[in-house]
C-alpha cells in the first residue's frame, strides 16, 4: 500500500494499492520533490472515469512503468471532483502547453519549484498507439529533459506563468450592446449545430445544456420583440428530443450518460454524473413550460426516480456518480442480448421494445443492444395498431420487468462521497422538476439535501467541498457557494421555508466576503486558501457553469428578493468585469449572458401570501409556460423570519385568512392583489 490508503476519496483508494508511490497532493510530497530535485507526476482524475481505469490498469499496476515512476518522480494523485480548484488550473495549463483541450486521465510534469507544468498530456497508452509515445518511453524522455535541459525548461516555465497571469486581466470593453451579444452567441452556436442530428460539434457529443438553455432564452426574447426565431427554437428542441430518444439516455433505469461517442447520440460514455443529471433535469423541466410532451416528461420523472432510488444517501445528501465500468467491462450492466428480453417479456411488450428500440435492426454495441429509440412514440404505436394507453402500459410493464432484471447484475460502482457544489445543481433540478410535474415526494428529497448541506458541510462560517462518510474535505469553492445559493432559491420557489431563505442569506453574505475581487467578480479559490500556481476567475461554460456566472444570477435573484442592493450591485460588477470576456467569444459564455439580459429584462417577483392550500392555484398560475426571468414565491404567514422587505410586516388577523398576491421589479412592487381576476390580468401582461 502507498500513501493514498487512509485517503476518503474512492478513487485514490482505487490507486493505494499500485506498486506506484503515489502521494496524496500536500506538503510532504511537494517539499519532499524539492528536496529530492524531482519532478513531479501529477495524474488527475476520477472514480468513474473509464480511461483513468485503462491507463491504471495498463500502467499503475504494472512493476516495471511503476519502477520507472518511483526512480525518477514524486507522484501525486489527485480526484478532481474534491480539488476542482487543481484540476482547473493544470487543466488550463495543459491547454496552454499543447494547444488541444485536456480530460481525465490529466497527466502533468511539474517543476518541484515552481509547480509549474513543463510538459503534459492526457491518456498515455503502455506502449506506441493512437499517434501517442508509450508511456514508459515518455517518463524516461521526460525525465531526462528535466535533467539535461533546465534553463530551457524555465525560460517556457516564464513564459506560461505569464500566460496564466493575463487571463484573469480583463481586456478592453468594446462596448458591444446586450442585444448584438445576445444575438452574436445565437449565430455562433448555430454555426456548430448539427442539422442532421440536434447538438453542437461532432462525437465526442455533450447535451451541452446552457447552449441549449441559452437557444430557448433567444426564442422566448425574439418574441418579445415580434420577430420570433423559430430557428432558435428548432435547434433547442431537437437536441432535447434527440438526447432523450439517444442511447446517452438510460431508458430502462432513468438518468443520462455523460457524453454519446458518435454524432447520433447511440453509443455513450456510460459513467453518469450528478451534475449532467442536476442539469438537464432543470432544461427538460422549463421546456415542458412549452407544453405537454411525453417524451420529456418521460425523461424528466425517470431521472428523478433514478437520483432518489440510486443516487440519494440514506441521510439525504446526492452521491457523485455511478461507474461506466461493471466488473472491468464497460456497459455491460445497460446493454443487453435479444433472447434475453424476449424470454423475460410476454408477446406484445416484446414487440413494443423491439420496434422502439431496434432490436429488429442489427446489435448497435458489440453483439447486443443499447436502448436508442428509433422512432417517434406515436409512429411506432400506430404501426403497431395498438391503443395510445394500451402501448404506454405496455411499455411501462416492460420496464419494470427489465429495470428488476437488471438490478440482478453486477453494479456499477457508486461514488459515494457528497459533493456540495453538485448537490446545489441537482437540488435545483429536483426541485424544478417537482414543480413542474407536481410531485411532493422530488421536493422532499430536495430538502433533505439541502438540510443535509447545512447539517454536515456547513459550520456556520465555512462552507465545505465534500463529506465522504463522515470525513469533512477541502473548504468550499466558489462553485460550491454559488451552486448551492442558486439551488436554494429555487426551492424556496418550490416551497418557502424560513432555513432556506436564513441559509441563503448567509452564503450570499459568505460569497461576497470570500470570493469578491475588489476588481469586480469573483476567484474560484477564497481569500486565504491554499496558493497555488494561479487563482482563476472562471467565466466560460464548461461541463459545469461558471461560478462568476451562477454567482451573478443567484445575488441577482436574492437581491431583487429581499431587496438588498448590495447583491445587485455585486452580481452587475461581476457582469461588468467579465464582459469583455464575453464579447470575445458570447456563446462560451451563455450562463454570463443570462446575468446580461438582465440589463433588458428585470428579474419579475411574484410573491403570494396567504393560507397554504389558498395560494396553490395562484402559484399554479404564474408558474404555467415558458416565463425564464419570473420568480414565483409562496410565502406562508406563519414564515415570518426573514421575508422580502417589501411585504408588509404587520398583517391584520383578516388580511391573513385571505390570498394576497405581489408583483414585484426593479426593487420595488406593485399595489397588492387579492383579486384572482385583476391577478390574472396582471401577471399576463
Amino acid at each position: 500500500m502507498n500513501q493514498l490508503k487512509n485517503e476518503p476519496s474512492l478513487y485514490l483508494q482505487q490507486h493505494a494499492s499500485n506498486p506506484v508511490q503515489w502521494h496524496p497532493w500536500g506538503s510532504d510530497a511537494l517539499e519532499g520533490a524539492l528536496d529530492k530535485d524531482k519532478p513531479i507526476l501529477l495524474s488527475i482524475g476520477y472514480s468513474s472515469c473509464h480511461w483513468c481505469h485503462v491507463m491504471a490498469h495498463e500502467s499503475f499496476e504494472d512493476e516495471l512503468t511503476a519502477s520507472v515512476m518511483n526512480e525518477n518522480f514524486v507522484n501525486i494523485k489527485v480526484d478532481r471532483e474534491e480539488r476542482p480548484d487543481i484540476d482547473q488550473i493544470y487543466q488550463t495549463a495543459h491547454q496552454l502547453l499543447t494547444q488541444r483541450s485536456g480530460g481525465w486521465p490529466l497527466t502533468m510534469f511539474l517543476d518541484p519549484k515552481t509547480h509549474l507544468p513543463f510538459f503534459g498530456g492526457t491518456y498515455f497508452p503502455p506502449s506506441p498507439r493512437f499517434n501517442l509515445p508509450g508511456f514508459k518511453d515518455l517518463l524516461m524522455r521526460v525525465a531526462s529533459t528535466y535533467r539535461e535541459n533546465k534553463s530551457d525548461l524555465a525560460t517556457q516555465q516564464e513564459q506560461l506563468r505569464n500566460a496564466l497571469a493575463q487571463m484573469t486581466q480583463q481586456g478592453e470593453v468594446q462596448g458591444i450592446d446586450v442585444v448584438q451579444l445576445l444575438i452574436a452567441a445565437r449565430d455562433q452556436l448555430a454555426s456548430r449545430y448539427d442539422q442532421a442530428h440536434g447538438g453542437f460539434g461532432t462525437a465526442p457529443k455533450f447535451p451541452m445544456p446552457a447552449n441549449i438553455d441559452r437557444l430557448l432564452r433567444h426564442w422566448s426574447y425574439s418574441r418579445r420583440q415580434e420577430r420570433i426565431d423559430r430557428d432558435s427554437f428548432n435547434m433547442a428542441l431537437t437536441t432535447l428530443t434527440r438526447v432523450a430518444r439517444g442511447g446517452i439516455y438510460d431508458h430502462v433505469g432513468g438518468g443520462f450518460c455523460r457524453y454519446s461517442t458518435d454524432n447520433e447520440w447511440m453509443i455513450p460514455h456510460f459513467e453518469k454524473m450528478l451534475y449532467d443529471n442536476g442539469t438537464l433535469m432543470s432544461l427538460y423541466a422549463d421546456a415542458l413550460g412549452l407544453g405537454p410532451d411525453p417524451l420529456f416528461e418521460s425523461a424528466l420523472r425517470e431521472t428523478a426516480e433514478w437520483i432518489v432510488r440510486d443516487m440519494q444517501h440514506p441521510q439525504g445528501g446526492y452521491f457523485t456518480s455511478l461507474d461506466a465500468d461493471s466488473n472491468g467491462v464497460e456497459g455491460s450492466y445497460y446493454v443487453w442480448r435479444r433472447n434475453e428480453i424476449k424470454n423475460l417479456l410476454d408477446g406484445d411488450e416484446y414487440l413494443i421494445i423491439e420496434t422502439l428500440y431496434g432490436l429488429d435492426k442489427p446489435p448497435n454495441f458489440e453483439g447486443k443492444w443499447n436502448f436508442h429509440r428509433r422512432d417517434a412514440w406515436h409512429s411506432v404505436i400506430e404501426r403497431l395498431g395498438f391503443e395510445a394507453g394500451e402501448a404506454k402500459d405496455l411499455l411501462e410493464s416492460a420496464k419494470a420487468k427489465l429495470l428488476e432484471r437488471r438490478s440482478k447484475r453486477p453494479a456499477p460502482g457508486r461514488d459515494e462521497k457528497i459533493l456540495t457544489s453538485w448537490n446545489g445543481l441537482a437540488i435545483k433540478g429536483m426541485a424544478k422538476a417537482a414543480m413542474r410535474l407536481s410531485v411532493e415526494p422530488w421536493l422532499n428529497s430536495s430538502q433533505r439535501a439541502a438540510d443535509f448541506i447545512r447539517s454536515n458541510c456547513f459550520d456556520g462560517n465555512r462552507l465545505s467541498a465534500v463529506w465522504n462518510n463522515g470525513t469533512v474535505g477541502h473548504d468550499g469553492f466558489l462553485d460550491d457557494y454559488a451552486n448551492l445559493l442558486d439551488g436554494l432559491l429555487v426551492l424556496l420557489e418550490a416551497q418557502w421555508r424560513s432555513c432556506d431563505i436564513e441559509f441563503a442569506q448567509t452564503l450570499a453574505e459568505l460569497l461576497l466576503a470570500k470570493f469578491l475581487d475588489d476588481d469586480g467578480g469573483f476567484f474560484f479559490t477564497a481569500h486565504g486558501q491554499d496558493k497555488l500556481i494561479h487563482r482563476p476567475k472562471p467565466t466560460v461554460d464548461d461541463a459545469l457553469p461558471p461560478g462568476n456566472g451562477t454567482a451573478a444570477i443567484a445575488l441577482l435573484k436574492l437581491g431583487h428578493l429581499l431587496n438588498e442592493p448590495r447583491y445587485v450591485e455585486a452580481a452587475h460588477a461581476t457582469l461588468d468585469w467579465a464582459r469583455a470576456s464575453i464579447e470575445q467569444y458570447p456563446a462560451g459564455h451563455c450562463t454570463l449572458l443570462r446575468g446580461l439580459e438582465s440589463h433588458l429584462y428585470s428579474p419579475q417577483q411574484i410573491m403570494v401570501r396567504g393560507p397554504q392550500e389558498a395560494m396553490v392555484s395562484w402559484l399554479s398560475l404564474a408558474r404555467e409556460g415558458y416565463t425564464p426571468d419570473r420568480c414565483v414565491y409562496g410565502i406562508p404567514y406563519d414564515q415570518t423570519s426573514p421575508i422580502p422587505k417589501q411585504l408588509p410586516s404587520l398583517v391584520s388577523a383578516e388580511t391573513r385568512r385571505v390570498v394576497t398576491a405581489y408583483v414585484c421589479q426593479d426593487l420595488s412592487c406593485k399595489p397588492p392583489i387579492t383579486d384572482f381576476e385583476e391577478y390574472k390580468d396582471a401577471i399576463r401582461k
